[in-house]
């Protein structure tokens, strides 16, 4: 019986080599895939790609892939020749589509890469991929018009794709070139005031080749007594990741406003629909007020999570405040459901003004909700807000907010 199992071992092994000599295209495909993903070593897989084809030349799947493979080793003119030659051959796979428009999008040949994407819709007219790197192109040379077009396709086909659904916030902000608004906040005090609070904001947004501008007018009636402020921010674009918040605002009622404020933050639009911001306000009252911030938020599905947070340095301690936001979607960018829950005041709450007398140093609670939705180019919104707040040391009181906004695009 041993004698037989030797026998048997050295019939085989020939067979053994030879394949371990002469692997299956599927098998040098495989392996290409993992040299180029899990090593990054685009030559070796360039040549393992190149050797799966000498054995099998209408292997669509591994002529794609080295098109990709050749894209991101930066040899343009290979990629483009692989899928030119898929393109005569009638491939109308997906994949190739994507791969190839994906390949002039990222070298800004534009033209090309929209015609591409419209040839593969036509014969994937499902494809999230399509969708969402059409609205990028679209995006990229500012054509927001067409890229919330090209979102809003994707999103009624997959609500639930996160990258699309990060890209429609962003779309969304700069997709009409003016915006009107008015926003009324009305706040209730069981304790701590005598007055009900009420607060108008009427404002006018720009988008232009450099990002958007607000301009805002307040008129608030606070303690039996009225103010108003102008306020002016700006969203200057620096990069397709980076893009900065500078404002300012100045009144002359002090105590019902500051009478100047002015913060800036730089913005990043992270990869896996990641996003932060770090900057600083200032409130000057009497004195300057000094608050750092920042901020870290992902979507996911038809999520938004953020977590930001307040620090208030002075000669004796820090104060903190944290605010955690969830946000639902519905539909667009401009439909969702949010829930707010945190502690302490923040510069950019209609309650700022308390941070004159330092009660942003006592505990307060904060929790509430809001429902924006939108109608053609108008979107409405509605929020409260409950605050649990010590006003004085070992002595707390409520307050209730209901806050009511119109947007009119155009």
């Amino acid at each position: 019986m041993k004698r037989y199992k030797a026998f048997l071992l050295l019939l085989l092994l020939p067979i053994t080599m030879s394949a371990q000599q002469n692997p299956t295209a599927d098998e040098l495909f495989a392996k290409a895939r993992t040299t180029a993903f899990e090593q990054k070593d685009y030559s070796t897989s360039i040549a393992l790609a190149k050797e799966a084809l000498e054995k099998a030349p209408n292997y669509t799947d591994i002529s794609i892939f080295l098109g990709r493979l050749y894209t991101w080793n930066k040899d343009v003119a290979s990629a483009r020749a692989v899928f030119e030659e898929l393109g005569k051959k009638g491939v109308k796979d997906e994949d190739y589509f994507v791969a190839y428009a994906s390949l002039e999008y990222w070298n800004d040949q534009n033209t090309n890469a929209i015609k591409l994407i419209d040839d593969g819709l036509s014969n994937h007219p499902s494809s999230e991929a399509l969708w969402l790197l059409k609205a990028k192109v679209y995006f990229g040379i500012n054509d927001y018009a067409e890229a919330e077009k090209a979102i809003a396709a994707l999103l009624l086909i997959n609500p639930k794709n996160t990258e699309a659904r990060a890209l429609a916030v962003r779309i969304n902000e700069l997709s009409s070139k003016n915006a009107i608004g008015i926003v009324y906040n009305y706040s209730h005090f069981d304790k701590q005031f005598g007055d009900d609070w009420h607060i108008i904001g009427v404002s006018y947004k720009r988008i232009t080749s450099l990002g958007s501008i607000i301009l805002r007018g307040n008129y608030a009636n606070k303690f039996a007594q009225s103010g108003t402020q102008i306020e002016l921010e700006a969203y200057p674009r620096l990069s397709k990741i980076f893009y900065l918040y500078v404002g300012g605002g100045y009144s002359n009622d002090v105590g019902i406003f500051p009478k100047y404020r002015t913060g800036v933050s730089l913005n990043a639009n992270l990869p896996h629909s990641f996003e932060a911001e770090i900057g600083y306000r200032q409130l000057y009252f009497t004195n300057n007020i000094w608050m750092y911030t920042a901020s870290v938020g992902k979507y996911y599905k038809n999520f938004w999570f953020n977590l930001r947070t307040y620090i208030t340095p002075d000669n004796k301690n820090i104060s903190h405040s944290y605010t955690a936001t969830v946000r639902y979607y519905t539909k667009s960018a401009q439909d969702y459901f949010a829930f707010q829950i945190g502690t302490g005041i923040s510069p950019e709450e209609s309650r700022n003004n308390l941070l004159e007398n330092e009660t942003f140093k006592l505990k307060t609670f904060k929790v509430g909700a809001e429902y924006n939705f939108s109608v053609h180019a108008n979107s409405f919104s509605l929020g409260t807000m409950y605050y649990n707040q010590e006003y004085r040391p070992n002595e707390k009181g409520n307050q209730f907010d209901i806050t009511l906004g119109y947007t009119r695009k155009f």
